[in-house]
């Protein structure tokens, strides 16, 4: 029996560049480098096939292992294994605000049921080892106590636990699609040479979605709406990326159409890597690929239609006849989280003047009073932000209102209001918003309204540090 490597060398693939319009643009890697129309009309998929089809690498640290640790977001662990990091208040918030949006998008709108499953499995299970064989060297292995023969592995995805709970458990044809959704650390031993900020790292936040199907056709449904989900969430945090394709030439002919549906819902061409034959476990597969400021690529959303994994670990289901049937298994992920929040850096990275997505921003709002006498009412003005669902603060240090306003600009804030006599008669803010030039005025309401309206069906979730920065701690700096 061949090996897995055995089998990828024996199967030739090509690219291709499929349009919005359906036509098609061969790719002869060869010669890309070359291919100056390509480069220039499809920058974002110039970037993914050097990057990953030709291996040609940046070479530099992304601008994001900086601002992760200057804007106290995220650091490295000393104490910890390399590519493993701390969270800071901010950082851990927006991490937890992506994971809201993973679980509104599994839970609330793809109606699947959470499960929690371990991260440490028996390396002797003969599923969990065959699966696992397919990543090589990229694994964890544990060594318990006063049994030096057995051996464990940290799970590298979400495959383990959810295969054997489905495998033990009993349902029909009537429980399909059967919809599962978990969310918890994997962990993938790259190479240290690898290791890149958030781009590449060891210990990752994984959600995932598995859909188990009666076959080819309800996963290829279940599929196109995964898709169109992953696809809102990359637009909704503004990355650059690219859309890959990897699909048996079979399959690829057959639902064209349908693929294509898929990327003029994203609004932008695709790259195909066509295979003739069977290479993994899957039929297709796409990645959205996040572009950094570098030139370097990342892989974020996926979702992979599985053909063999049943097989694998005898999971089955009842159908009309009441004979056991193999299932497709569609699986997903939003990807980890760490690499959602290295893309929002990395795209600030490349603009004029940084910002975050509004919804992801630490703060919303920052309140500077002209004073000490006016920290109360800035305080008041806070708590009624707060209360209507903003993220707002009070810089009360005993620095000048100029270098607070600098200090605010540093920190990407969104909004800055400066508060003072006039503002308490009137009711009304002197407002600077991000990437504007000019202040203006504008009531608390009126403010309250616009933030609202820009993060409408966004999740919400309050700051974990005093409202008040000088009783915040330093974390780095």
């Amino acid at each position: 029996m061949l090996t897995q490597e055995e089998k990828v060398s024996k199967i030739d693939h090509c690219f291709l560049i499929l349009r919005e319009d359906g036509s098609e643009i061969p790719i002869n890697l060869a010669i890309f480098e070359d291919e100056k129309e390509i480069i220039k009309n499809y920058p974002e998929i110039a970037k993914l096939i050097k990057f990953e089809a030709l291996g040609i690498k940046p070479g530099v640290m992304p601008p994001s292992a900086k601002f992760m640790r200057t804007m106290e977001l995220i650091d490295y662990e000393p104490a910890s294994d390399s590519g493993h990091f701390r969270f800071y208040p901010k950082g851990t918030l927006m991490l937890k605000l992506l994971e809201d949006w993973a679980e509104e998008i599994a839970i609330k709108r793809f109606g699947a049921m959470q499960i929690e499953t371990p991260i440490l499995y028996d390396w002797n299970h003969a599923a969990i080892r065959d699966q696992g064989e397919a990543f090589h060297e990229r694994h964890y292995m544990v060594h318990v106590p006063y049994h030096p023969e057995k051996e464990f592995v940290l799970r590298f995805a979400g495959d383990f636990g959810l295969f054997c709970m489905v495998s033990d458990a009993k349902f029909s044809y009537k429980q399909l699609p059967l919809r599962i959704y978990e969310y918890s650390k994997s962990y993938r031993y790259e190479q240290r040479g690898e290791l890149i900020g958030l781009r590449r790292l060891r210990g990752f936040s994984m959600p995932d979605i598995h859909s188990f199907c009666s076959d080819i056709n309800q996963g290829w449904e279940e599929y196109k709406q995964l898709y169109r989900n992953y696809s809102d969430l990359a637009n909704a945090t503004g990355v650059e990326y690219a859309i890959s394709f990897r699909v048996v030439e079979s399959f690829y002919h057959q639902y064209k159409d349908q693929i294509l549906a898929m990327l003029n819902y994203s609004g932008r061409p695709g790259v195909i890597e066509v295979l003739p034959g069977m290479k993994h476990y899957w039929v297709v597969k796409h990645e959205f690929q996040g572009v950094d400021s570098v030139g370097g690529v990342c892989q974020v959303a996926t979702v992979q239609l599985d053909v063999e994994d049943a097989e694998r670990y005898g999971i089955t289901y009842k159908d009309s006849q009441g004979t056991d049937q193999g299932c497709v298994i569609c699986h997903s992920s939003i990807g980890a989280l760490e690499r959602w929040i290295f893309l929002v850096l990395e795209k600030a990275a490349k603009a004029k003047i940084p910002e975050f997505p509004l919804w992801l921003a630490p703060c919303q709002v920052r309140i500077i009073p002209v004073s000490e006498k006016f920290n109360e009412l800035a305080m008041q003005f806070a708590n009624y932000f707060r209360d209507n669902n903003v993220r707002a603060e009070v810089d009360d240090r005993s620095e000048t209102v100029g270098n607070r306003v600098r200090l605010a600009e540093k920190d990407w804030m969104p909004y800055i209001l400066v508060i003072g006599k006039k503002e308490q008669e009137s009711g009304v803010f002197s407002v600077n918003k991000r990437g504007i030039k000019d202040s203006f005025k504008m009531s608390p309401e009126v403010l309250i309204k616009e933030i609202r309206d820009a993060t409408k069906d966004m999740p919400f979730r309050h700051l974990t540090l005093p409202v008040l920065i000088s009783k915040r701690p330093i974390f780095y700096g």
